[in-house]
């Protein structure tokens, strides 16, 4: 009896996908979004505190290496060394989240900034034990929830970007 051999394509554990490149263009776009209304809000920056400048670099810095880490080879030194950068990043916009209260209190976005605390030593540690899958579906999690959707609700309700970039029309 004859062994037929299935042709049968499987994806790569690391190789990009369609909702990579999504979460790439959505990091993209946020970011132009947050460069935009930065520049739009010059007249204003001296206003603003030193600790939502520090939270704005930060966030600015993990925008930036999120497409560059999900988009390139991975798995390599420099995968590594640009994950932990922007691990480095989430955890300090994270951290730093935490000093800003608009009400005077904590806020549901609080929740989220202690969520980030905890998932993104996970996701690091996923990734030292080689648990490809895990890391893989944390770090998709963490981009969609604690950046894209997050920095979404950074424009709406007269926030500070939103103030900026909206200002005007």
């Amino acid at each position: 009896m004859a062994t037929i051999i299935s042709s049968v394509r499987t994806r790569s554990p690391i190789a990009v996908d369609p909702f990579e490149k999504l979460l790439s263009v959505g990091a993209v776009v946020l970011l132009a979004c947050v460069a935009v209304a930065v520049a739009r809000g010059a007249g204003e920056w001296a206003r603003v505190p030193a600790l939502i400048w520090l939270h704005l670099v930060t966030i600015v810095v993990a925008l930036t290496l999120t497409p560059v880490i999900l988009l390139r080879p991975r798995g390599d030194a420099r995968h590594r060394s640009l994950g932990r950068i922007w691990a480095g990043a989430m955890i300090a916009t994270a951290a730093l989240s935490l000093g800003i209260r608009t009400s005077g209190h904590f806020g549901v976005i609080h929740l989220l900034s202690l969520f980030t605390l905890v998932q993104v030593p996970l996701i690091w540690w996923s990734a030292r034990q080689h648990q490809v899958v895990r890391h893989r579906r944390a770090v998709r999690g963490m981009v969609t929830g604690a950046l894209l959707v997050a920095g979404f609700f950074t424009f709406p309700f007269d926030r500070l970007l939103g103030h900026w970039l909206f200002a005007g029309w």
